[in-house]
């Protein structure tokens, strides 16, 4: 963990995917249905895109996603490949696949005990994000589930910024393990932390946050630390 001091947050803003969520514990066996479905449907001939590319596309939005995962499909395919992913993520979270990273739950509620605020901002779908929160039993530790599902945002600058103006927070800190996340926190004013313990993005992506974390649990020492900075 870097030792640069951040100050004083109101809230701290999260990513979902590789931030507060192990995503390959979940999107490992559902890339696999979603391109047998595509097939059996004969919306997709080739075979299956190795579901490393799709997990290092995590961070973007899906339409993104999808043109890089599949980049020879029709319209038609990706269309139906969103509707495929989101039916099968919320049967396996339903059915209890899918990993929080260690130590979420417990540093969530002592963040909240500390009379922080908590928000999630990803650029999923809104059923997914609140499905997971959901599912993994960290829902009411948030004051707010933003997704580009839900406001149709085109960036996750625009999604925080919503999210900013909503709740009337002037300082806080977005923490999430992928470049859009730094540039959501940068855009907005906001001390950036970057998770250095996902293995989805390249390790450059942090290059511009302000203090990089390798265990979840850190973010407890960070708070602690701003107490003669605030």
């Amino acid at each position: 963990m870097n030792v640069i001091k951040l100050s004083k947050p109101e809230a701290v803003i999260f990513d979902m995917d590789g931030t507060l969520f192990e995503t390959d514990t979940l999107l490992v066996p559902v890339h696999r249905r979603v391109f047998e479905t595509l097939r059996e449907e004969r919306l997709y001939e080739q075979e299956t895109p190795p579901v490393e590319r799709l997990l290092g596309c995590l961070g973007m939005l899906l339409e993104d996603i999808w043109r890089q995962v599949m980049p020879d499909s029709s319209e038609a395919a990706r269309k139906r490949a969103d509707d495929l992913l989101l039916q099968y993520e919320l049967e396996g979270l339903a059915a209890g696949e899918g990993e929080l990273y260690p130590y979420v739950q417990q540093t969530l509620r002592q963040l909240k005990d500390q009379g922080v605020k908590l928000f999630v901002a990803s650029n999923g779908l809104e059923e997914y994000v609140k499905g997971v929160a959901r599912y993994k039993g960290i829902a009411e530790l948030f004051d707010g589930l933003y997704s580009a599902g839900e406001f149709a945002t085109a960036s996750k600058v625009d999604l925080v910024a919503r999210l900013l103006k909503d709740h009337g927070i002037q300082k806080a800190w977005m923490v999430g393990d992928r470049s859009s996340d730094v540039e959501a926190g940068k855009g907005n004013g906001l001390q950036t932390v970057g998770c250095a313990y996902a293995s989805y993005g390249r390790a450059a992506e942090l290059d511009g946050a302000d203090v990089h974390i390798s265990d979840f649990r850190e973010l407890m020492a960070l708070l602690e630390q701003t107490e003669e900075i605030i």
